[in-house]
């Protein structure tokens, strides 16, 4: 079926829709006035008749089946690449209830915008309607929604990203609560007008409405600021509803682990970019015996169970991951699931059809056409791929994922990990003593900046929980919501470990002291016997550190004084960051729960006793 039979066909909503979806949709096709609007029913067909469409209109060019089956390379506009940060606004109504880590816009004022913006702008555009569901359809755990847009491209992502399709539009009844999620590219057509490749506009807005559940985005196509599945539903509104409901949206992949004596555990873990996150959810052990399987890579759902015990499911049906960087040497499975069926955008092209990216090979082509569509070789004085050039890909394709990463009830949390980039004074890993301390490790969460693009170099870039871009609430009171998670789990007595680690600890020379990719598994081997009891932990002013010895560290090239760094306590530099912590929680107006404040005491307590 053609799209244009499909838009014949589907111009009226299918049978047994209900009838919010259709007022909705009435009303925002009033509004955008498009030529025409498509019902998508996430079948295979209307698939590949989207990436005919985007194919012949240049958004897509369709790669060497012999290297890439069934996979497609497209090419963004260069002034659309990215989350814009500084476009996305939380439109609570309260502004305190947005918090000093997110922008606020008034709602009355941010609709009146967005009104005149979406007036006409789906003009000579198809509108498609795209029923998805985040989590296993009918999990208690999964959430509704409902997006509409004007970008094929966001269609076939949404796709791959979510459930989506005919089964999530049947299943909305009147009792049914859905978010509605708002996108146009902001490049209406006129008659006769010549179409781009890549429509956009530099205006852009991505504004949530966390009390309405609604998200609107604009100029932008973008897959963070268009797929409004990702960061906007899973992680924005969905915190809010979370707390709202006493659940937790977060930043954090999901690792299943079996260990040699089969024993098998579940960690949530949440790292900001840059810090391996990624790599993790498809770790590889080193060490005999250890099985590691991916449920998740990026985001996090997590309540408790009917047993009373935290479990969490992936919301997402696919990965969205960060091309430069990753290859053989550094993420062996991620490279065995892009083998096809895949979305790969702003990478460079091979003479032979396939993609490239800087990281992907150790030898680099000779000649590439970058991803503005040029000439490219290695004297070129430019990277081939954009940095933040991405490959889109279902989850089931992985070839470590595991068996329940569907499962409808979630899989059992034994353990949560937070992580920065940490050159100094965060140890390689330390378990916190209790849930409130957890939280407390959890808030302080930091990665040092490595260049001066990005501020002061050694200057600590604060990222509570992963959460900072991504939080649809104040911040401090997530922090409140977290203590009271693990009161409520408290309750009934099966509350998680907590654990911090650093990968990223470095020498006086400047050089990484720990290997880390698979070796991490080792750091997870002592978590994990720690949570099986296995394994005793000595004291120190920052929490629980393994005894010397309890590290498994056999087979590495590592001494004694390699170790000690790793582990080592400087009390000068932990006061110091103590007093930048002080000032950090000063931003958030006396809102940073009481119990937070208390761990900070401790800490600089400890430190000077």
């Amino acid at each position: 079926m053609s799209i244009a039979e499909m838009t014949r066909t589907h111009f009226s909503a299918p049978d047994g829709t209900n009838q919010s979806v259709i007022a909705w949709v009435e009303e925002i096709a009033a509004l955008t006035q498009p030529d025409e609007v498509v019902w998508c029913n996430g079948s295979p067909e209307e698939a590949d008749e989207l990436a005919e469409l985007m194919i012949e209109a240049g958004t897509l060019t369709r790669l060497n089946d012999e290297y890439r089956p069934h996979s497609f390379l497209a090419r963004s506009d260069p002034s659309d690449v990215a989350r814009v940060e500084s476009r996305t606004f939380i439109c609570s109504v309260n502004e305190s209830d947005a918090g000093p880590s997110n922008n606020w816009a008034a709602p009355a004022e941010m609709r009146t915008t967005l009104d005149g913006l979406f007036e006409g702008a789906m003009r000579g555009r198809r509108l498609y309607v795209v029923p998805f569901s985040m989590g296993p359809l009918g999990s208690p755990l999964a959430k509704i929604g409902v997006q509409v847009t004007d970008s094929p491209y966001v269609v076939m992502s949404m796709g791959i990203m979510t459930r989506m399709g005919t089964a999530v539009l049947q299943s909305i009844d009147d009792s049914t609560e859905w978010v509605r999620a708002i996108h146009s590219v902001g490049a209406p057509l006129a008659a006769g007008d010549t179409d781009v490749p890549w429509p956009c506009n530099q205006t852009k807005y991505i504004s949530h409405f966390p009390e309405t559940r609604e998200i609107w985005s604009f100029g932008s196509a973008y897959g963070g600021n268009a797929i409004l599945a990702k960061k906007s539903f899973a992680l924005r509104i969905a915190s809010v509803i979370a707390r709202d409901e006493g659940w937790l949206a977060e930043h954090m992949l999901l690792l299943k682990l079996t260990n040699p004596r089969g024993r098998v555990f579940h960690i949530a873990a949440a790292f900001p970019s840059a810090c391996g996150k990624t790599n993790l959810a498809m770790l590889k052990p080193t060490i005999p015996g250890w099985k590691a399987e991916t449920i998740g890579d990026d985001i996090a759902w997590l309540g408790k169970g009917a047993d009373g015990r935290l479990r969490a499911i992936n919301p997402e049906a696919g990965f969205f991951g960060v091309a430069p960087g990753t290859g053989i040497a550094t993420n062996e499975t991620a490279m065995d699931t892009i083998w096809g069926n895949t979305v790969f955008t702003n990478v460079a092209l091979k003479d032979n059809g396939d993609v490239w990216w800087e990281g992907m090979t150790d030898e680099v082509p000779e000649h590439l056409i970058d991803w503005q569509g040029n000439d490219w070789t290695p004297e070129s004085g430019t990277p081939s791929s954009h940095p933040n050039s991405r490959f889109t890909v279902a989850a089931a394709q992985c070839p470590t994922i595991a068996d329940e990463w569907e499962s409808p009830q979630g899989v059992v949390i034994d353990a949560i990990i937070f992580g920065g980039r940490r050159a100094t004074n965060v140890p390689l890993v330390v378990e916190a003593r209790d849930w409130e301390h957890g939280v407390y490790l959890g808030a302080t969460i930091s990665s040092e900046r490595t260049a001066a693009a990005e501020g002061t170099i050694g200057e600590l870039r604060r990222d509570p929980f992963a959460m900072m871009p991504f939080c649809g609430y104040n911040m401090a009171d997530h922090w409140a919501h977290w203590l009271s998670v693990g009161q409520n789990l408290r309750s009934s007595g099966t509350v998680p470990r907590i654990f911090q680690v650093n990968w990223f600890r470095k020498g006086a020379d400047g050089s990484f002291l720990w290997p880390g990719f698979g070796e991490n598994s080792r750091v997870l081997e002592w978590i994990l016997e720690r949570v099986d009891g296995q394994v005793a932990a000595q004291e120190s002013a920052l929490g629980l550190l393994p005894r010397e010895g309890d590290l498994n560290i056999d087979g590495l090239d590592l001494d004694e004084n390699v170790m000690e760094q790793l582990f080592a306590i400087d009390t000068e530099s932990w006061l110091a960051e103590a007093a930048s912590t002080e000032e950090f929680f000063a931003t958030f107006d006396g809102r940073v729960p009481a119990a937070v404040t208390r761990q900070l005491e401790q800490l600089k307590a400890r430190l000077t006793s």
